[in-house]
Order: C-alpha cells, then structure tokens, then sequence
C-alpha cells in the first residue's frame, strides 16, 4: 500500500510539475521573443532608416536615444574605423572599438542579434560605411529580471503542488486503503475463527485414534493438518503485510541462527536423500526481528529440500561484504522458467499445482520469504539455469 501511495503522489506531483514548467517555459520564451523581435526592428529601422543618424540636427551633436545603448561605427573604404559615436551617455568608445574590429574579422553578416542572455551586442551595417552596434545589457537585464521572477513564482507554486498533491494523494487512495485493510481484516478474522474449530477436530480425531479402523481418521487427521498450515500461513501472511514492529528487532549472530535452521532440516534431507554444504561467515550481526529471519531461513531452505534432485547437494553460503548481508541457497533440479521466475513470490502461485498441493505446500512461502526480506529493507532474488537454481538474500 505505500508503494501505491507513493506511486499516486509520484505521478500527480509530475503532472502538476510538467504544467509548471510548461507555463514557466512559455512565459520566458514569449517575453524572450517579444525583446529579440523588438531588437531586430529597432537594429533594421536604423540599417534602413535614409536620414543621417550621426547627427541632431538642431544643435549639430550625436542624436541620443534613451531607451537604447547605441553605437554608430564609421568607416573608411578600407573597412578601418575612423570613428566611433556613442548616442547615449555611455562613452566606452574603447571597449566598442575592440568589439567592431571583431565584428569586421570574424563576422560577414549584414545584421545579427544573437543570443540576448550571452550576446553583449547587436550589430547591423548602414550602406554608407557606418557599423551600427547595440549594447544589450538592459534587454539582458530585463530578460534576467523576468526569469528570476519567474523562477521565484515557479518555486513557490512547485511549494504548494507538493502539498496538494500530498492531500490528493490521500484523498484519492483512502477507498483503495480502506478495501485493503478490510480484505486484511477478513483474512485476519476468518482465519481466526477456522483455527478454533480445526484445533477441536484434531483434539477429537487424537480421542479416537485408539479405533480399529483408522483409515477415515488418519484422512481427517491429515486434511486438518494441511488447512491448519495454510491458515497459520494466511495469518503470517496478513501479519507480515502490516509492517514490521521495530521495537521487536535486535542485535542477533546472523551466522548461527542459520546454522540452527540447517541443523533443524538434517532429518529432512536425509529422508530425501540430499545433503547440506555449506560455508558461513563467523559473527555476522544483524538487526532483525529474530522470529521473522528464523522463518525466512526455514522456507528457503524447506524449498531447496522440496526441488533437489535425488542425491544431489544444496550450497549454503552466508558472507558480508560492502554490498552487504548476502546469504545464497542453491539447489541441483529442474530449470524455474522465465515467465515464472517473476510469478514465484506472487501469493497462491504453484509452478507445479498438483505437486504442491500434495506435499502441503500452498504457494504461500516464497510470499512470506519476501514480505519479510522486504520488512528489514532487503533485496531478494532468483535466478535458475543449467539445472541450478539459486535464491539470493541481500541485506544492506
């Protein structure tokens, strides 16, 4: 269910994200658009304009223009400057000088504008011998000024996406949650109530396992025991997909708690006439709620046990290392296949139905084994070739 949540929120935040940057993009691009088309007029009004720009005509000094940095660059036949005019009063006549020798080396354009965030300067050439440069620097500035107002604007709302999406996210997931704890709740409760029942039948086939004809008996007996089993695992299931109580975790000898649970399947082995070999790591300490890992080590190895060839050996290596915890139980038999290898921790999910339905097993270990992997924030994975097939724990 968090994964859920947290999918949910996932995507409403990157919709609501996409459309924020969305608008920020076209804000910043039409204003951008407005001031490089307002630059391109003003650089070809003063390209084409006829009258002579160099001059105020009233009082025989450079025409000034208020609103624009401009610089009128006059030249000789040669392409040399003769002259510079500033028609502002900014007089870095020097510095332009520099930018119009560049122009005339490196540039053979008639007009350009460039970039107005990284272009300092504009520039167009007059038919008669005159290098029309624009400085830039206030449609820069403009241009930063909307940007970072913008940006401001754009953090603020991301701000508060983010706390809409996380009461979106609530809001459109509680149903979903309010089904999935009472699904829980039912399998809590039913099994629950079929344990009581089963535990009064097993009590009272025991009475009368004394009889003469035990066949039926024996039936029952047996049949109880396998739907006592699914329903302990049903609970442990349900139990598991609550979370962990992490007050219930301790400091534990990771290496012989697993020791102990090989010990313990040493009779089942020999009856099926496999053997255990195994190489684990001294003193590897982990923190974990010690029931929970005892179980995992029980199913995975029940499970090797289960799908050995007869004869053959099953590898039990235990080792920590940067990567982590790593715990690795291998077992010679037939090949899992592909499409199942990523079904085979699904709830219910028998590769071979009738098989595990004869030998009590219901599909529900491997679940189990996950659930509680992923409890102590673990990694657990398969993978089956070659008539091996090996389960691999990581704890990080």
């Amino acid at each position: 269910m968090k994964k859920l949540r947290n999918k949910l929120f996932f995507t409403i935040f990157s919709i609501f994200t996409f459309s924020l940057l969305l608008v920020f993009s076209i804000s910043n691009y039409q204003f951008y658009k407005e001031e490089k088309i307002r630059t391109e007029g003003n650089l070809k009004r003063l390209i084409e304009d006829r009258n002579n720009i160099m001059r105020d005509p009233n009082n025989n000094e450079p025409k000034i223009f208020a609103d624009t940095t401009l610089y009128s660059v006059i030249l000789n036949n040669k392409n040399e400057i003769v002259k510079v005019i500033s028609h502002s009063e900014v007089t870095e006549t020097e510095e332009i000088k520099e930018v119009a020798n560049k122009i005339l080396n490196t540039n053979n354009k008639k007009m350009f504008v460039g970039n107005l965030y990284f272009n300092r300067y504009s520039y167009g050439f007059k038919s008669n011998n005159t290098l029309i440069i624009i400085d830039n620097i206030n449609t820069t500035k403009r241009l930063n000024s909307h940007l970072n107002i913008s940006l401001i604007v754009f953090i603020i709302l991301e701000v508060l996406v983010f706390l809409i999406s996380k009461l979106l996210t609530k809001w459109i997931s509680k149903p979903v949650e309010d089904s999935f704890e009472n699904q829980k709740r039912f399998i809590a409760d039913a099994s629950h109530e079929l344990k009581t029942p089963i535990a009064v039948i097993m009590s009272n086939v025991e009475a009368y396992e004394s009889d003469s004809d035990l066949k039926w008996i024996n039936n029952i007996k047996n049949e109880t025991e396998k739907s006592n089993k699914l329903i302990t695992e049903l609970l442990d299931l349900a139990k598991l997909e609550e979370g962990n109580n992490k007050e219930l975790y301790k400091d534990i000898d990771l290496s012989k708690t697993l020791e102990k649970s090989i010990l313990r399947f040493e009779s089942l082995a020999f009856e099926k006439n496999v053997k255990f070999k195994y190489d684990i790591k001294k003193g590897v300490k982990f923190k974990c709620n010690e029931t929970q890992i005892n179980q995992l080590f029980s199913i995975l190895i029940d499970n090797a046990i289960e799908h050995s060839y007869s004869k053959s050996i099953i590898n039990i290596n235990l080792d920590e290392n940067k990567e982590g915890i790593i715990l690795n139980i291998s077992n010679k038999g037939d090949n899992i296949k592909e499409e199942d290898l990523d079904k085979i921790f699904e709830r219910f999910y028998r590769i071979d139905k009738s098989r595990n339905r004869n030998s009590n097993h219901y599909g529900l270990g491997l679940s189990i084994a996950k659930s509680i992997v992923s409890n102590h924030n673990g990694e657990i994975k398969v993978e089956s070739k070659n008539n091996l097939t090996t389960f691999k724990v990581i704890f990080r």
